[in-house]
């Protein structure tokens, strides 16, 4: 079995994507298409076959057929024959090699006799085994041992793995591999809330999900996906047919507490055998493994199925791998984390704790909060005891993620990480965010780095200023003249460090100057619309026109920019247009910046009752 990585930088942290390759050697197994076409049992029903290894379908009877020994006796018969030429050839010493027809008629009936716990015929077609037979009837009864009910069973299962490796099995990496992947889906099919075909389709979506996510050939991560799946089916389907079997199509739902140490025993056992055959890469790659469908598994897990009897199983496998020297719990915690599985992050939680290993929490909960993973987040607070809520919150607000934000604030965060979360959600223009956060950020931190923070969101903004704008509209600081002049001084400042682009927005528009300028436009439009109603040559005649309308015409423009700009500060352009035109229309002069409601007060009150508010967009201003 052949391991496939592919791996991307996503949000700081990397992102794993493995699928198993099923066995496409030259020598007499040909490809998995091959197999299933010419090895599916004679219904062809899906329910009824297991690979008898990666590829081929085998039938599997709760009894072995009739004709079992006959069948037996014909293989025998060949092999013996094929022996005999060897020997005619004067090869006695070179190794055994079957045909491709014999080694799939020795697998079909080593698989038989296997699930129906007949070890003496299983023991005596090892004897016709060939090297790569060898290796394929390992890795069958190493994948019934996640099966086993009973100590006899488990005397059988073990006996059987010693005579297969006494007489040369040598594959125990493909071996471990494959049965930790199937452990994994055995202990994750005890969750009964999705059907297996409901699960192979959720769990295809998911996996096409995260390797879009990665970076890499289109065929290449086509080709995965398909691989993957197509492993996953054999694994469904072998947990179905194994539980046929044992004539309880739910045994396998209901594992009991001595159940599931047997089969950590056999499982134990295989790894006492294996001895030194099997290295750190291969548990690291094994635990990872194990792990790669639980995170896809993950929506059809019931609450709390970390702590129930059904994840015994993978806990205790989770923790021989790691005994045995896999390194990569964090790594797979991390992946756990982005994917939002939160009872496998709550399981290696559990084993990095009792293996005093690291596994970085607060990262964690960097990945979990980018993908939205609430679930997982409050698992990685609660039982992870992460507590780095800033970057995590500043990115949310930064993206616009309102249901991330409000669960931090309901969590608790310090004064500062809400101020700096405001910064963010202010540079990437999130205004609904900034309104949110806004009131709960206290206001002697507003007064106390107000410059700063409107300084920084002009730098980090990607071209788009409406969050400035919209600070400054809301009165931040709570005090116009305060928030005035907080951005005249910005826009009057000779600070390199300051964005161009922010001082010449203010300059523009928030600024003492830009208020003069406002008043100056101002006055220059009146001037123009007294022009027009003197010697206009317009055939309707303005002057006869009844007052609303005309002021309607001269600041109907004007009055929606005011309205539309909502919040409760307008601009410094706007605050000076309007001053004049109300000087203009009433006689009054309101130059007090905290008279801006005032002022569209009176310009409203001149226009038609059916023009006003029409436009607006912020019905509170």
């Amino acid at each position: 079995m052949n391991k496939e990585m592919t791996s991307a930088e996503e949000g700081g942290g990397l992102i794993i994507s493995t699928t198993f390759e099923m066995d496409t050697e030259v020598n007499g197994v040909g490809t998995l298409t091959d197999e299933i076409q010419g090895f599916a049992a004679a219904k062809g029903e899906a329910s009824d076959v297991v690979f008898a290894r990666e590829g081929p379908f085998v039938k599997m009877e709760s009894r072995l057929p009739a004709d079992c020994g006959c069948s037996v006796n014909k293989l025998k018969s060949r092999v013996t024959a094929t022996d005999s030429e060897l020997g005619k050839k004067d090869k006695p010493g070179q190794d055994k090699k079957l045909s491709r027809q014999d080694r799939i008629d020795l697998g079909r009936l080593f698989q038989s006799a296997v699930s129906s716990n007949d070890w003496a015929l299983a023991e005596s077609l090892i004897l016709l085994a060939d090297p790569q037979a060898l290796n394929d009837a390992l890795c069958i009864t190493l994948d019934s041992i996640w099966f086993l009910g009973t100590q006899q069973e488990l005397y059988g299962v073990t006996g059987l793995i010693k005579k297969i490796i006494a007489n040369g099995a040598y594959d125990f990496t493909r071996a471990a591999l494959r049965t930790c992947f199937l452990a994994s889906c055995v202990s994750a099919c005890q969750s009964r809330t999705m059907s297996p075909a409901d699960t192979v389709t959720v769990m295809a979506l998911r996996l096409h999900e995260r390797l879009q996510e990665c970076n890499g050939d289109e065929v290449l991560k086509a080709e995965a996906g398909a691989k993957f799946q197509k492993f996953t089916e054999w694994a469904l389907k072998c947990i179905d047919c194994h539980s046929r079997c044992h004539q309880n199509k739910d045994k396998v739902g209901q594992s009991s507490a001595v159940e599931i140490q047997l089969q950590l025993s056999a499982f134990k056992n295989f790894l006492d055998l294996a001895g030194n055959q099997l290295t750190g890469k291969d548990f690291t790659e094994a635990f990872d493994a194990a792990c790669f469908p639980l995170t896809l598994f993950s929506s059809s897990f019931d609450p709390g199925w970390a702590s129930g009897i059904s994840a015994t199983a993978i806990q205790g496998l989770l923790g021989m791998l790691v005994e045995g020297g896999a390194d990569n719990v964090n790594q797979c915690f991390l992946e756990a984390s982005r994917f939002g599985s939160t009872e496998l992050v709550r399981i290696l939680l559990q084993i990095a704790q009792r293996n005093s290993l690291d596994v970085d929490v607060d990262l964690a909960l960097g990945f979990a909060s980018h993908y939205c993973k609430i679930g997982t987040m409050e698992c990685l607070v609660d039982e992870g005891n992460a507590i780095a809520f800033l970057g995590p919150l500043m990115r949310a607000a930064e993206r616009g993620c309102m249901q991330v934000v409000e669960w931090f604030m309901k969590r608790g965060c310090r004064d500062m990480e809400l101020c700096l979360a405001l910064t963010a959600a202010t540079s990437s223009s999130q205004v609904n965010v900034a309104a949110y956060l806004l009131p709960h950020v206290p206001h002697h931190v507003l007064a106390a780095l107000s410059i700063e923070i409107l300084k920084a969101a002009g730098e980090r903004s990607a071209g788009s200023l409406e969050g400035v704008a919209f600070l400054l509209r809301a009165d931040f600081l709570g005090d116009p003249a305060a928030t005035y002049a907080v951005a005249d001084s910005i826009a009057r400042s000779d600070d390199e460090a300051v964005a161009p682009e922010l001082k010449a927005f203010l300059r523009e528009h928030w600024s003492e100057a830009a208020f003069l300028d406002g008043l100056s436009q101002g006055q220059e439009h009146y001037m123009n619309i007294m022009r027009i109603l003197k010697w206009g040559g317009s055939p309707i005649c303005l002057r006869d026109l009844p007052a609303p309308l005309r002021v309607t015409i001269a600041y109907l423009q004007m009055y929606r920019e005011c309205v539309d700009a909502g919040g409760n500060l307008l601009s410094q352009r706007l605050r000076g247009q309007l001053v004049e035109a109300v000087r203009r229309l009433d006689g009054r002069v309101l130059r007090e910046v905290n008279e801006g409601r005032q002022l569209l007060a009176i310009l409203e009150h001149h226009l038609p009752p059916f023009l006003r508010h029409p436009f607006s967009k912020n019905s509170s201003s």
